[in-house]
């Protein structure tokens, strides 16, 4: 079940008008200073006075931290998983299967680095008619005193001496070629295997594949990699209250992480394979777990215990293992992970949007990253500029941007909102009692956040 949320006529204009805000002013928004409704219970309390905060024994969830180190872990109990040939249009963001050799000499040929001329022995030269071009056959070879003009990229004459650049040649009134600086023999060639020699390693197998790492291989003659394969998710979206357009009506509400989840699934380097919507139906969730084919399956709602919460009768009913149930974070504490069959995993994420985020990031990313043998990212820490209220016991992942030295916490960072994370570079790691103004934080780049979605969704 998706929880509802409540907007203001403010907050609908805002959203109207957000359009013709520059992003600063876009911030603005999302950090206004009111922006809790008097009965939000959702909103963590801070840490009581007087020392550290007392274990909460009512709360057996597993911890942040454990619970990220357990999703990275079930995936490397399954069989390897192949190497698949990609081509190189298809290869950016897999993982390079095995080493990189180079299959040719690079460059292949002794080339020129510059337009100019190229020369055999000292000058003045006699120019000969016709230019030597990129892409064109090896010509004749040079005899002292003669120069031939010469593209960026074509091939040298066998016995030239240098490459005069154009700016520092000039000819005299009989047509012959002068040097206006001193020639140094190589000048300005790339020699043969200056780059790489055939057979050299140039990658090791483990090597995420990047825009240059494409250019490096397609030069070294590579028309297919070999690579470790996209991890295939699914996602079945649940809740009989959702709509798939227009404005709420009637006690239903948009949905959210379907058009969300996909494109963030891609963006972690999974191949999405479906989008299924199963309303509130236990029958029709177990034929879809039992049935799907991906080896991350996520499902969006139904994990805490309410009358239509199928998601755990459901697992037990098919006998998956329960890998981690609950979190010690906030927002998206009934989170879970389960072992559905061999290969697969499901991910269950609470119904709230930014609750459901905070699951991705915590079990799902996790995951699909060990799948997909991608590197795992350093962790790192900015301090806050301004303070980050904490739950009492539990971790909470808040949204900030990015600026300077500095993370700026963003409000709108409620279970069901997603005007913080709309806006959001990272997501600050609060962990229990809150942090102040100026502590250093851990943060989780979002995965578009560095490079541009182009970059990034693959």
């Amino acid at each position: 079940m998706t929880a509802r949320a409540t907007r203001t006529g403010e907050d609908a204009e805002n959203a109207e008008d957000a359009e013709d805000f520059d992003v600063e002013e876009v911030l603005a928004l999302v950090n206004e200073d009111d922006v809790r409704s008097p009965g939000d219970h959702h909103t963590p309390a801070p840490a009581p006075q007087g020392g550290p905060p007392k274990p909460d024994h009512r709360h057996k969830a597993t911890p942040w931290p454990e619970a990220r180190a357990t999703a990275a872990r079930a995936a490397r109990s399954g069989a390897r998983r192949s190497p698949v040939s990609v081509r190189l249009d298809d290869a950016l963001g897999l993982t390079l299967a095995a080493p990189l050799p180079a299959l040719t000499d690079l460059p292949s040929f002794d080339t020129s680095a510059m337009d100019g001329w190229a020369v055999a022995g000292p000058g003045p030269w006699d120019v000969r008619e016709e230019g030597v071009l990129a892409g064109h056959a090896e010509p004749d070879p040079l005899g002292d005193g003669e120069a031939v003009r010469i593209a960026t990229g074509a091939r040298v004459p066998q016995d030239t001496t240098a490459v005069l650049r154009s700016e520092h040649g000039r000819s005299d009134e009989k047509g012959r070629l002068h040097a206006t600086r001193k020639v140094v023999t190589g000048q300005d060639i790339r020699p043969r295997g200056q780059e790489c020699r055939s057979g050299d390693h140039l990658l090791p197998a483990g090597t995420f594949v990047t825009p240059a790492v494409l250019g490096l291989a397609a030069a070294a003659g590579y028309d297919t990699l070999a690579a470790v394969p996209r991890p295939r998710a699914e996602v079945l979206v649940l809740g009989d209250e959702l709509l798939t357009e227009g404005t709420p009506h009637d006690g239903l509400i948009r949905d959210a992480l379907g058009p969300m989840l996909p494109p963030w699934l891609r963006a972690l380097g999974a191949e999405v394979i479906a989008v299924r919507r199963l309303g509130d139906d236990a029958d029709a969730l177990r034929k879809a777990i039992t049935g799907s084919g991906a080896d991350l399956i996520v499902t969006t709602g139904g994990t805490a215990a309410g009358p239509v919460d199928h998601v755990h009768p459901t697992l037990r009913r098919i006998g998956a293992e329960l890998l981690v149930d609950g979190v010690k974070v906030r927002p998206g504490h009934p989170m879970l992970l389960a072992r559905t069959k061999e290969n697969q995993h499901l991910v269950g994420l609470p119904g709230n949007p930014l609750a459901a985020v905070s699951g991705l990031l915590t079990l799902a990313e996790p995951l699909l990253r060990t799948l997909a043998a991608h590197p795992t990212p350093e962790p790192y820490t900015l301090p806050l500029r301004g303070e980050a209220h904490g739950h009492p016991y539990d971790t909470r992942l808040i949204p900030v941007v990015l600026r300077g030295d500095g993370a700026v916490p963003l409000h709108y960072n409620g279970p069901a909102m997603l005007r913080g994370i709309a806006a959001a570079d990272a997501l600050a790691v609060v962990p229990p009692g809150g942090a102040g103004a100026g502590q250093e934080t851990e943060l989780l780049d979002l995965p578009w956040a560095s490079g541009g979605i182009g970059v990034c969704f693959t």
